[in-house]
């Protein structure tokens, strides 16, 4: 190999950047949030409901010592609730901790940046406002999600403006 093609072969691998993400399902839709924000995945939680709160607000559940607000996804999205227990990622945005309700955590995939889409410029407002494109992937497409757009204090502001 020349000193160029070895140059154009770096390159070529730096373009693409690999990431780690966490797959989460909704239903039959696949979500993925990059693991460099999860702290822990709770299995079989059952958040406790809080009166008054934005509908957003998937209860609060005892976590480490503290209490965590919990977001509920399905809530975000519009979806019926899902009867039993449900899984919680703990994530962590610049407005501290807060849990993410989903329904099932799935495995860590390693997707490449060369397989992202941005949003569609069809996709209405709300929506948009939550995802942060999506991955090809080889049979399907796995949504991503931001876990800054999804702090409780961020929705919370949004909500009331």
């Amino acid at each position: 190999m020349s000193n160029a093609e070895t140059a154009l072969h770096r390159k070529e691998k730096t373009a693409t950047a690999l990431v780690e993400m966490c797959s989460v399902r909704l239903g039959q839709t696949l979500f993925g949030v990059p693991i460099s924000h999860i702290l822990e995945i709770v299995g079989s939680a059952r958040p406790q409901p809080v009166p008054l709160a934005p509908s957003f607000v998937g209860g609060l559940v005892h976590y480490r010592g503290d209490v965590l607000t919990t977001v509920s996804l399905r809530q975000l999205l519009g979806l019926p609730p899902k009867v039993g227990a449900q899984d919680i990622l703990v994530l962590e945005s610049s407005g501290g901790c807060f849990g993410l309700l989903v329904d099932s955590v799935g495995e860590v995939l390693t997707v490449s940046s060369a397989d992202y889409e941005p949003n569609p410029s069809i996709l209405d407002e709300r929506r948009r406002a939550l995802f942060a494109g999506a991955y090809k992937l080889k049979d399907s497409l796995m949504v991503m999600l931001d876990p800054e757009r999804l702090d409780p204090m961020r929705l919370g502001a949004v909500k009331a403006a």
